[in-house]
């Protein structure tokens, strides 16, 4: 491979975006950067200090201060933020739902916006999250959209959660996945959508190693030469 590209992963939640994005910096050597994680832990945050999460000039503040830090440890990836290790925490369905509803402020996307687009600067990275094709880095190289049926998404978010000992009925996790994509698309700011040159791939029936494979296809093709 003779470049180091930028590389744009979108997605509704539990599509395989993370994992995907995760097993293809891993393979190509390139800083991954989970933005999701990043407005997960505004949200935790701004709960623990007692701002409301329709606050948004408040938690727009708030994003400002904070310093985030990505690390592997072994197959996991820490993210740490201004020295505390938040890597379990943020991962709660209900920050989820906070993170969706602080993103829709322009405030907060925009006091993250600058961070972002800093780590992708240079290229060799791998940046997931629901508006890095079409807002956060529009000129990356590749630009992956990856979707899949709302019944496998659920299925995979309850396996998830029951993995991690969260007892949570199947129909709940459906309803909350239903739920934060209408918002996710809806929102006035940098709603959830496919950017025009993406490259769509639906990973109902993929497994993870076989949509890692496609998109590492794809990046080599785009890399060659």
């Amino acid at each position: 491979m003779t470049r180091r590209i930028a590389i744009a992963v979108d997605g509704p939640g539990s599509s395989g975006k993370g994992t995907v994005a995760r097993g293809v910096a891993r393979a190509l050597g390139y800083q991954y950067v989970d933005t999701g994680a990043m407005y997960r832990a505004v949200a935790l945050l701004a709960r623990r200090r007692g701002i409301g999460w329709d606050d948004g000039h408040a938690i727009g503040r708030l994003a400002t201060e904070l310093r985030f830090r990505f690390q592997w440890d072994g197959d996991i990836l820490r993210v740490e933020v201004d020295g505390e290790d938040l890597t379990r925490a943020i991962r709660a369905d209900d920050v989820g739902q906070g993170a969706s509803r602080i993103s829709r402020y322009p405030e907060v996307r925009a006091a993250l916006l600058g961070l972002q687009r800093e780590l992708g600067a240079g290229g060799g990275v791998v940046m997931d999250g629901r508006d890095i094709g079409t807002v956060v880095l529009p000129n990356a190289e590749l630009k992956i959209f990856l979707d899949a049926s709302l019944d496998e998404r659920a299925r995979r978010r309850h396996e998830e959660l029951l993995r991690r000992g969260e007892m949570v009925h199947l129909d709940e996790v459906r309803a909350a996945l239903d739920a934060r994509d209408r918002q996710d698309r809806e929102r006035a700011t940098a709603p959830l959508v496919a950017a025009a040159d993406a490259i769509r791939i639906d990973t109902t029936e993929l497994t993870i190693p076989r949509a890692i494979d496609v998109v590492l296809g794809l990046a080599r093709d785009r890399t060659a030469g």
